[in-house]
């Protein structure tokens, strides 16, 4: 049985204006991604990986080119719609995490499903799960400024995963980590991707991340260098 795309991306251009020209982030992209894959967007810092990953979640636009995610034409929707996509169907993880200062690991975790208006003893589940597979139980009353840097990242990966995404964009996850917290993100993150069908797509040059992915491809000065599959992944 075939696996359906959840990205399909031709001929991708990306510009931005600088001074009376323009720099090309990225120039002659195409690309497919299948459904439940776990891979990296690799590359030095200006190779475009971030871009085109901002570009696939519909936080930035295609100059020119083709843009489907989730059987959606992203450059041909508008931006409240691009934003329900996100909300329903996708999760971000940043490297700042991004996290609500004054609200606690349950209520920072249990905001997407209240903007999608799931009923609140569906959220109570769903947010102790998500909370469970992080493995917070014991930080679920404590607000950020109380937890380490990878607990807060483990709260953000909670809250993206929340809603069982399709798709999850995650970009530089561990720049802020240390080794053995970063080992533990990406463990909890493969096990998830077992576990559901969410589609993993990382931007990212972090040595550590690359060990688990199972598939990596290699983008410099806006292209795509080499796409590579994986057997076995490094850390499976």
């Amino acid at each position: 049985m075939s696996t359906k795309n959840v990205i399909e991306i031709k001929n991708l251009v990306k510009q931005f204006s600088v001074g009376e020209g323009y720099f090309t982030a990225l120039q002659s992209v195409d690309l497919s991604l299948a459904e439940g894959e776990f891979v990296g967007l690799v590359g030095p810092s200006g190779s475009g990986k971030t871009t085109l990953l901002n570009i696939i979640g519909g936080l930035d636009s295609a100059t020119h080119g083709s843009v489907n995610v989730l059987d959606k034409s992203i450059e041909k929707t508008s931006h409240n719609e691009r934003a329900e996509i996100r909300r329903k169907n996708m999760g971000f993880i940043f490297q700042s995490y991004n996290l609500l200062p004054v609200y606690t690991v349950y209520e920072n975790v249990e905001l997407p499903l209240i903007l999608n208006n799931v009923e609140k003893t569906d959220r109570v589940k769903k947010v102790t799960q998500a909370i469970e597979w992080v493995g917070l139980q014991d930080k679920i009353n404590s607000k950020p400024a109380q937890m380490s840097g990878g607990e807060c990242q483990r709260t953000a990966i909670a809250r993206a995963i929340v809603h069982e995404p399709a798709l999850l964009l995650a970009d530089e996850p561990t720049a802020n980590l240390d080794a053995e917290n970063s080992h533990n993100i990406m463990k909890i993150l493969s096990k998830l991707n077992t576990e559901m069908s969410t589609s993993f797509v990382f931007a990212t040059h972090d040595e550590k991340i690359m060990g688990y992915l199972k598939r990596i491809i290699h983008l410099e000065d806006g292209r795509i260098l080499n796409d590579k599959k994986i057997s076995i992944p490094k850390f499976s």
